[in-house]
């Protein structure tokens, strides 16, 4: 199988070099002078250093994307969240089906979307899906054991991404959830923020496991409300990537909070760490959505307003703790 990897990030990269084990793959990078350190250097020293690219990745930064994916049988787009819209809108005629990386609601905008609500205004007739789950990309591209979810509406999707992923160090499973799959992968960034700054202020494993849980109790109600199946959030791509992302000491949204909580500015916070932390871009589009839908999301939105500086720390822990007794199935 021929496949394009739209963004030369470290999951895009990530995900090339695993691939590559079965399958030519071509790894699109925006940046011209990036391809061209990529193909020299045949290694990602910015965003995955110490992994070297297999020769049956190429390298590529062509201007034109559709004749590379028109070329292959699966185009990847492992762009941030905020570039989605565009490179679906490039890709709109492409015959072969088209499937994103990227975990988050669009910041940019009212609306808030997901990914299969950007696809479906930006090029609705794409046959596509979505590639999720716990996955720090440097274990990925080391081939430490893994499992993701393909999902998508479409049977032949899903089992194109099997085909193209399945091995012995990274597991595929099938959903056809996709809001759910989504939702999760979203809402547990804006989660390990909190529990980044609940570790940072030395609040206890106790706190650690309330937040976690409490957490998931939230991104199930919002994910119920998009259309999505409770069961989902108890998977690989609710509970699994929220432990994951909350805990893992290679999360970025994780390091936020813990940077946070040591009194670095947001601004200050983001730079340190040379990659995209998507809980950061997405986490007032996640209480928006959620506010629209009637949807109570407490930890979600302390961590919004701690984000913006309408609240200090210690407020935010102050406020959470301070709310009324509620049923645990509320």
């Amino acid at each position: 199988m021929k496949i394009a990897v739209f963004g030369a990030g470290a999951w895009g990269t990530a995900l090339a070099v695993n691939a590559a084990a079965r399958h030519d793959v071509v790894l699109w990078a925006r940046d011209a002078a990036q391809a061209d350190a990529l193909r020299r250097g045949r290694t990602n020293a910015r965003y995955l250093p110490g992994v070297d690219l297999p020769q049956q990745v190429t390298i590529s930064s062509d201007a034109d994307v559709v004749p590379l994916a028109a070329a292959c049988e699966l185009a990847v787009v492992a762009t941030p969240m905020a570039a989605l819209r565009g490179m679906l809108s490039s890709l709109s005629a492409q015959a072969s089906p088209v499937v994103w990386l990227c975990k988050g609601f669009e910041s940019s905008g009212a609306e808030g979307l997901l990914g299969h609500e950007v696809q479906a205004q930006s090029a609705p007739a794409l046959r596509c899906g979505v590639l999720s789950g716990p996955s720090f990309a440097e274990e990925v591209a080391r081939g430490r054991p893994t499992a993701l979810v393909a999902a998508s509406a479409d049977a032949a999707v899903r089992q194109l991404l099997v085909d193209a992923f399945h091995n012995d160090r990274l597991r595929v499973y099938a959903n056809d959830d996709v809001p759910g799959v989504e939702v999760g992968g979203a809402v547990k960034n804006v989660l390990a923020i909190a529990t980044g700054l609940c570790d940072g202020l030395g609040l206890g494993l106790n706190a650690r496991a309330a937040l976690i849980t409490r957490g998931l109790v939230e991104m199930t109600r919002l994910g119920v409300a998009l259309g999505a199946r409770p069961e989902t959030f108890m998977g690989l791509s609710g509970l699994g990537d929220l432990v994951l992302t909350a805990t893992g000491d290679l999360s970025r949204n994780r390091r936020v909070g813990l940077l946070l909580a040591q009194g670095r500015s947001l601004a200050d916070a983001t730079a340190s760490l040379g990659h995209v932390a998507e809980g950061v871009l997405c986490a007032r589009a996640v209480v928006a959505r959620a506010d629209r839908l009637g949807v109570e999301m407490p930890i979600a939105q302390a961590v919004a307003a701690l984000l913006e500086g309408s609240v200090k720390p210690h407020d935010a822990v102050a406020e959470l703790m301070g709310r009324g007794p509620v049923p645990e199935t509320r």
